[in-house]
């Protein structure tokens, strides 16, 4: 690397760790940039004339008399429209054998937008998938994580919704992926031809495990530029901030930082927060939604990194494995997404609410009936109705699989209603039956739900 004229060169390191060195200086500012024996590393924490240095790549090999040059800059993205399409390292750099991007220079990580110049979230963002927006229906400028365990297809998932969402651009943020992994979006996404509105930053299982820390602030920043430059409505999908999670907790360690719950540092909130918080819609049209992966170790929810995501974030989106059809759902249960009252039966058509409503209630019911099967009792014909329902119901709307426009997932639903149900066992608004209702009214046998009221 070339130094500037004057540039100071430390030779003395007082510590070093297995991916944090310390020496003295009164030239170091937070988040700095520094080259240490020429490996990358950044500043994390000063005390005094004590600086702590993040090495990306490790300490190994490294000698405490290693030369030491601070660059004067934290890590920066070059933003211009010449991002789309391309994928990059932690550190911005093209691994796609592309050239270099051409662009204005943007120091990532940084501050998120003032409360007082956001906009109410207010516009829909559809996603094609039926557990998400038929139940979970997500807006743009929302933050919500999927909440999956290890082996479930979440990837798939994430490549799915980058295919189908209905937004400008999408910045994906690959975490710790496998070379596989890697290859598998780049694979999908140059198959479905998508290349020009999606950009790319990987860290795989093969870099060092502390550049997972870079990657959500680089995707946000090339998502900040196309938001308030461009006013594009923007997704940011994040996958897997699990190991973004895991990667603090090793610099946290190796500070001899005490570590909170489960062997999270103390400010596991705080480093989520910063990141989830860049989710904005934007007065004048631009918007930035995020969707991130935490995967749960065993289906723990109580553990502090889904526990932290819970209180930061406006839902959640649950995957789980419906023995019943063999396919992956979005959970109804426990699945929710806190803003979709902004938009359901408003940006969405007017019986949305209600036929949401309506076919949880009656999948709750089949989960009811399902119960009583495995425990031996006797089903009614309102039982048997609501298992053949809730059949029906997952393969054609809760499955990850499916991929269709939200007035398609409604129509269904009221198919499936004149197919199983009475009028009377539905509960909806009578003005909505008038208008959509496709049956014929049937009879409701004496050990029905209806018929049991009395």
């Amino acid at each position: 690397m070339q130094y500037k004229a004057f540039q100071p060169i430390f030779s003395k390191i007082t510590r070093i760790n297995k991916a944090t060195c310390e020496l003295q200086s009164r030239r170091a500012s937070y988040d700095e940039l520094a080259i240490v024996n020429g490996r990358l590393a950044q500043v994390v924490k000063i005390m005094g004339d004590q600086v702590t240095l993040q090495v990306f790549s490790g300490t190994d090999g490294i000698p405490t008399n290693a030369e030491v040059v601070f660059t004067g800059k934290a890590p920066v993205l070059q933003v211009s429209d010449e991002l789309c399409g391309r994928f990059f390292n932690a550190y911005g750099d093209p691994i796609d054998n592309g050239p270099e991007v051409v662009g204005e220079e943007r120091v990532i990580g940084g501050p998120s937008v003032n409360p007082t110049k956001r906009k109410q979230p207010s516009e829909l963002l559809a996603t094609g998938i039926g557990g998400i927006d038929l139940n979970n229906t997500l807006v743009t400028g929302q933050k919500i994580p999927f909440f999956a365990d290890p082996e479930q297809p979440y990837n798939q998932i994430m490549a799915d919704v980058a295919l189908r969402a209905k937004a400008d651009r999408i910045i994906l943020g690959g975490i710790g992926l496998t070379n596989d992994d890697y290859l598998f979006y780049k694979n999908v996404f140059e198959n479905a031809g998508a290349l020009d509105r999606i950009v790319s930053f990987i860290n795989t299982t093969e870099d060092p495990s502390i550049e997972r820390l870079l990657i959500p602030d680089m995707a946000l920043t090339a998502a900040e530029y196309f938001a308030v430059d461009k006013n594009e409505k923007v997704l940011v999908l994040l996958t897997d901030l699990t190991l973004y999670c895991d990667a603090l907790s090793i610099v946290s360690n190796n500070m001899d930082q005490i570590a909170s719950k489960d062997n999270m540092p103390a400010s596991l909130y705080s480093d989520l927060a910063r990141h989830y918080e860049k989710a904005v819609q934007f007065p004048d049209g631009g918007s930035i939604t995020i969707i991130a992966v935490t995967t749960l170790s065993g289906g723990d929810i109580t553990h502090a990194i889904p526990d932290n995501t819970g209180y930061i974030t406006e839902g959640q989106l649950f995957l789980r494995r419906n023995t019943d059809i063999g396919a992956t759902v979005v959970d109804p249960f426990r699945s929710l997404s806190r803003l979709k009252q902004l938009v359901i039966g408003k940006k969405t058509r007017e019986d949305h609410p209600q036929v949401m409503n309506a076919s949880v209630r009656l999948y709750a019911d089949a989960m009811n009936a399902k119960t009583k099967l495995e425990n031996g009792f006797d089903l009614s014909d309102y039982d048997q109705r609501c298992l053949e329902f809730a059949k029906e119901y997952a393969k054609h709307l809760l499955s990850i699989d499916v991929n269709i426009e939200i007035e398609t997932m409604l129509d269904i639903c009221w198919d499936l209603f004149a197919k199983y149900f009475s009028i009377e066992e539905l509960s909806v608004k009578k003005e909505l039956i008038n208008t959509y209702w496709k049956g014929k009214k049937r009879e409701v046998k004496a050990d029905s739900k209806a018929d049991r009221s009395d």
